[in-house]
């Protein structure tokens, strides 16, 4: 019997040891895998999207798993692949775009008003044709990326525009200056935009304001190289061409055609479709392809209720335009916007008119760019640790009128020009906003319609600020621009109200949606749920990020 006890105990032992291990093996499991509260574990919204999903034919909705879970590890490093396949490239292709887009501030210093016989009116004129032509061509292009899919329609758009980039190498007058800004507006109109609606098909939310910063320092990057560049391009002289801003032209059209061309084979339509027969092992593994598609619909359902190919129509496009929501960031866009662009637009010309050579005034425009390189990021970072776009970017509005201010009083401004280029390079290297603009249109669009238009109306407004900020500085205010820079202090308070004021709506409207939303019934919100009308972000279960 002693026996027999003795095996029975040991064997109980065993048993109650694995069953010890096992739960520590649960334990760890459930410690390291995603599970935080999602919206889709409720079976009532998890059944809801799943026939949305199958109803539009969305790209990634087999991989769409409402009990899917995986590790924190295995989800950084699929962002970490998301990094560097999709915002690298996306950042490549953008310093392309401003190599084109830039090159026209260092063709300046090279006497090119004075070889085309031309006056900064005229030179106004062209940016203001420009800008006009880039405005209107945001929704037009918008919508052509999305019926043919953002992978086919910017590296056309790359190739294009290309073409005319190179092509001002043979410009003779002022009417070539006028068409050629006409015609890279149009073609590079609509690029940021569509390249935006590409990247947030690959992030949440929270992940893309950051990576938006990190796309847009190829801004201030793409001077720094320009000014580089310049430095040995400038001195290019041939008998035939002894003008060297027109080599400028046309090497960094060369690289743009370059890029675009090869951007027809890194750009795969979506995360689910990057295997192909040059790639034959895509970006991710089938594990990997789930985590991303389920991360980003947890965080936004609304993703999967369009095909990546399928057209924006007339009437949801009015619908999305006219959204009032979005008004509040699209007005903190146009303000913010035209912040220092006049004094970033002329400082070629104000260095030389202090007395700097051609070569050491584009020197001096590289300090500053490579300091907003950092307050750029800066303020993408802590915005999502601090979850809030609206007090990041008056933070920045407050830094530009404190300067704007000094500038504007500054006594010795033509006396001391070390200290006054020390005075505008700290003006100019104030973080910029743009990035988060459009994360946070993104954010509060709720849906992909109203994401594709929204991307494009937020430049649009980004548009009319350089419109506005194009003619501020005029030559009769020369040269130091008194009156403009008072204009601009005021449009900077501007800014910083409307940063504000935006904040305190979007607070209010999700606490009367809170109250609406509690007060109804478990039945009653599942009924919402499955047979509402309401679309994007008029859903009385959205709640606007601020």
């Amino acid at each position: 019997m002693a026996l027999s006890w003795q095996n029975k105990s040991e064997s109980d032992i065993i048993k109650n040891d694995q069953i010890e291990i096992n739960i520590k093996e649960d334990d760890l499991e459930s410690s390291s895998s995603e599970k935080s509260e999602h919206v889709f574990q409720d079976p009532v919204v998890a059944e809801h999207y799943r026939e949305l999903y199958e109803k539009t034919q969305y790209e990634c909705r087999d991989h769409f798993d409402p009990d899917f879970t995986w590790t924190k590890e295995e989800e950084t490093k699929v962002t970490w692949k998301s990094d560097w396949y999709v915002t690298f490239w996306a950042f490549f292709m953008f310093t392309a775009l401003d190599f084109d887009r830039g090159n026209l501030q260092q063709a300046l210093s090279d006497n090119m008003l004075d070889d085309l016989g031309m006056t900064t009116n005229q030179l106004n004129l062209g940016k203001t044709i420009n800008l006009i032509c880039f405005l209107s061509a945001e929704l037009p292009s918008q919508m052509i990326s999305k019926k043919i899919g953002a992978d086919i329609w910017i590296p056309t758009q790359m190739v294009l525009w290309s073409v005319v980039s190179m092509s001002q190498f043979a410009m003779k007058n002022v009417t070539g200056y006028y068409a050629t800004r006409a015609l890279l507006g149009a073609l590079q109109g609509g690029f940021i935009c569509d390249v935006c609606l590409w990247m947030s098909y690959f992030y949440t939310s929270k992940e893309l304001p950051f990576r938006l910063s990190v796309f847009y320092i190829a801004n201030p990057l793409t001077v720094v190289w320009s000014s580089l560049l310049a430095f040995a391009l400038l001195k290019v002289q041939t008998p035939s061409n002894p003008e060297g801003w027109k080599w400028l032209f046309l090497i960094e059209g060369v690289f743009t055609l370059l890029v675009g061309i090869i951007s027809y084979f890194k750009m795969p339509a979506s995360a689910v479709q990057t295997k192909t027969w040059y790639r034959k092992k895509g970006w991710y593994t089938d594990r990997e392809e789930k985590i991303i598609v389920n991360k980003i619909l947890r965080d936004d359902p609304e993703k999967g209720s369009m095909h990546n190919r399928e057209p924006v129509g007339y009437k949801e496009l009015l619908i999305a335009l006219f959204d009032v929501n979005l008004l509040p960031i699209y007005i903190v866009r146009i303000l913010t916007d035209i912040g220092t662009a006049p004094v970033s637009n002329y400082l070629q010309l104000v260095l030389r008119g202090m007395g700097f050579s051609t070569f050491k005034t584009n020197a001096l425009t590289i300090p500053y760019n490579i300091i907003s390189i950092f307050t750029m990021l800066f303020i993408g970072y802590f915005s999502e640790v601090f979850n809030s776009r609206a007090l990041m970017l008056l933070f920045s509005s407050v830094w530009v009128v404190v300067c704007l201010i000094a500038l504007r009083y500054w006594p010795q401004a033509q006396v001391n020009i070390y200290a006054t280029f020390g005075l505008l390079t700290v003006l100019l290297s104030h973080p910029v906003g743009a990035a988060l603009t459009i994360s946070w249109c993104s954010a509060n669009s709720n849906g992909v319609r109203s994401r594709a238009v929204s991307a494009a109306v937020v430049n649009i407004f980004s548009q009319a600020a350089s419109i506005i900020a194009a003619n501020i500085y005029r030559m009769d205010d020369a040269p130091l621009y008194h009156r403009g820079n008072v204009d601009l202090i005021g449009i900077a308070f501007g800014a910083i109200a409307a940063c504000a004021l935006t904040r305190f709506y979007y607070i209010y409207v999700n606490k009367k949606r809170d109250e609406k939303w509690n007060a109804l019934s478990t039945e009653e919100k599942e009924d919402y749920i499955k047979n509402t009308k309401d679309d994007g972000n008029k859903r009385l279960d959205f709640r606007f990020t601020y």
